[in-house]
């Protein structure tokens, strides 16, 4: 079956009350402020959950208990004064918690903003998967990329407020892997993430016209190349239209990253970018996911983008 695409929520307005989650690993409270006083500076209006500067108090590599941070997203999400879900950081907790949330209320909630990336891989795909809404694959009120990176906050501001204004995307450092040209509907996000998921019975079971996002951190070369073998073996890239990657910081010389990109998407015939400006990098593009899009790679070396057909938010 055909990705179809998912459900678009509405776009923010001067005001907007914002919900602020911590869904994975605990945040730094200097750096939790910091990024609430540039949402203020939008005129936003954000709410910090309950829990959000939580640790579990055995593993401190929990942002408070599993039952704390499920509660916490799906009363944000179920809040009719809300109109957006914006978490903290990402870290690791959300394949603990996602089974915990009651998808069928919150998909009778309707979709609303909700943006993260890197562990919340996981909640994208269950949002796309078991709510049908669209979400954004952006940066986080607590990192360091949104909290010192103009362009990065100029993205998403503009996402947020004025959609259509950033329909393609595309850092100068984006080059065709494998040149092409590719619609399908968009996906992924943190390729660790994206493989543990893959097999479990909750998982994408068909990616057929699918535009892969893919990115990482920390992985050296290596471990690349098994996360992507894994998605390989699995069938997990079957049908795929094409793949845009973002950064993949902290992962070794990139040398040995594109040679691992190459070695295991080059085979599958579909239009490969790399470098588009997404994840965790120094500048994090805001990409929308569930959206149809084109991938453009072109092969005379020109700039590759990805354009998508109708606004993030409507």
């Amino acid at each position: 079956m055909t990705l179809e695409p998912l459900a678009r929520p509405a776009r923010l307005r001067p005001g907007a009350r914002v919900a602020v989650v911590a869904p994975s690993g605990p945040v730094p409270p200097e750096r939790l402020e910091r990024g609430l006083d540039l949402l203020r500076g939008w005129d936003l209006d954000p709410v910090v959950a309950p829990h959000v500067l939580d640790t579990h108090p055995e593993l401190d590599h929990l942002a408070g208990t599993d039952e704390n941070r499920a509660r916490d997203l799906q009363e944000a999400w179920c809040d009719p004064s809300v109109d957006a879900v914006l978490c903290a950081r990402g870290g690791y907790g959300a394949h603990r918690m996602v089974d915990l949330l009651d998808w069928r209320a919150m998909r009778a909630a309707g979709p609303k903003v909700f943006v993260g990336y890197s562990d919340i891989t996981v909640l994208h795909e269950a949002f796309a998967l078991r709510a049908g809404f669209s979400t954004l694959h952006g940066p986080m009120v607590a990192t360091e990329v949104f909290l010192k990176d103009a362009d990065t906050q100029q993205a998403l501001w503009s996402t947020l407020f004025e959609p259509e204004s950033v329909q393609t995307l595309g850092l100068d450092t984006a080059v065709a892997l494998v040149p092409g040209t590719a619609p399908g509907v968009t996906y992924g996000g943190c390729a660790t993430l994206l493989a543990a998921d893959a097999g479990t019975p909750r998982a994408r079971t068909s990616v057929q016209g699918g535009l892969l996002m893919l990115e990482d951190t920390g992985e050296e070369p290596y471990r690349l190349d098994g996360v992507l073998t894994r998605l390989l073996r699995v069938g997990a890239l079957d049908g795929i239209s094409g793949v845009v990657c973002g950064s993949w910081e902290g992962c070794g010389p990139y040398e040995g990253v594109r040679a691992v990109l190459a070695d295991r998407l080059g085979g599958l015939g579909v239009p490969v970018v790399e470098e588009l400006g997404f994840g965790h990098g120094p500048t994090a593009l805001t990409v929308p996911l569930g959206v149809p899009a084109v991938l453009d790679a072109p092969a005379d070396g020109g700039p590759c983008t990805l354009t998508s057909q109708v606004p993030a938010l409507v």
